[in-house]
């Protein structure tokens, strides 16, 4: 409990500041939208880019735990975004609401919960668990919103416009950049390497602050199916992804353990940037985002409970 505890006060309080801070009238009505668009162009895509053109592909081979990992995000993302688009939703905000359940906080808290939990051992998967968030889950949600927002009747056209809006989408093309940058072997220069370190290093308070700033403002009776989203995240995905590490890939106990408790963290501030900078789902994500952060308590120290159960 206290390792759980240790982790989510920090998030809490960022949000506070920020609501505090709205609240106030310290920091403007524009505040929210305008650090969002500085954590989307600035911040994440230097945490992204640092991630792919630093990272050692064949150190981060491990199939077993991506198969268990990425697949229970991608069958929960797959299956809300199905289940979205039954109740008539649109294909971007039904992107946004997918994103929201299966898009686990692994970067602010997956690694500080892993290595108390797991040891120094847990670093590598939290670190696998990152990338496969940051940039795989959300260059779908990416896609998929681009190709909803796009009207044209005649597939290649369409297809064009989403090809050209992708080009120009910082979150997709700086993780790219970053394995092409991989590619050649080439080592990042030292000062880009400490200029990226800074900007990412914001990314997490930034994006949690403009969360603040945004639950401030009245939203009423726009956050309507947040609680669905909350139980999935908190409880679907973990129950689906422990099955499959324990029960189907039978991964060693580690990488299994690892899969559980990364699979339990509620939702993180990835889906709220999207739903700010495309205007699609905000309050529902913002709220989503709280409320799996609180009832991730229980179930996280529940996971702990189990892992050193030895169960």
């Amino acid at each position: 409990m206290s390792s759980v505890l240790a982790v989510l006060l920090p998030i809490f309080a960022f949000i506070l500041a920020g609501f505090v801070c709205r609240r106030s009238n310290r920091l403007g009505p524009g505040a929210a939208s305008e650090m969002n668009r500085f954590v989307v162009w600035l911040c994440l895509p230097a945490l992204l880019f640092r991630a792919t053109a630093t990272s050692s592909w064949e150190a981060f081979w491990h199939p077993g735990f991506l198969a268990a990992f990425a697949g229970g995000c991608l069958l929960i993302f797959l299956a809300t975004l199905l289940w979205r688009l039954s109740q008539r939703r649109s294909l971007p905000a039904a992107s946004v609401d997918a994103l929201s359940a299966s898009y686990a906080n692994t970067g602010y808290m997956g690694i500080p919960l892993c290595l108390p939990v797991l040891g120094d051992a847990g670093l590598e998967p939290a670190l696998i668990a990152t990338l496969v968030v940051v940039c795989m889950l959300f260059a779908i949600a990416v896609i998929c919103i681009e190709a909803g927002l796009q009207n044209e009747r005649a597939l290649g056209r369409a297809l064009l416009k989403v090809l050209t809006a992708l080009a120009g989408n910082p979150l997709v093309v700086s993780p790219l950049a970053g394995v092409l940058w991989a590619a050649t072997g080439l080592e990042v220069p030292a000062t880009i390497l400490r200029f990226l370190d800074m900007l990412a290093a914001a990314t997490a308070p930034c994006a949690l602050v403009a969360l603040g700033l945004f639950l401030a403002q009245k939203q009423e009776g726009e956050a309507r199916g947040v609680w669905p989203l909350v139980l999935v995240k908190t409880v679907g995905q973990p129950l689906l992804t422990g099955f499959l590490a324990y029960r189907v890939l039978q991964l060693p106990a580690l990488w299994a353990n690892a899969a559980l408790l990364l699979s339990a963290l509620p939702t993180g501030t990835g889906p709220f940037m999207l739903a700010e900078y495309y205007a699609r789902e905000a309050p529902v994500v913002s709220r989503t985002i709280l409320i799996s952060t609180l009832c991730s308590l229980p179930t996280l120290s529940a996971c702990i409970y189990w892992i050193r159960s030895g169960a």
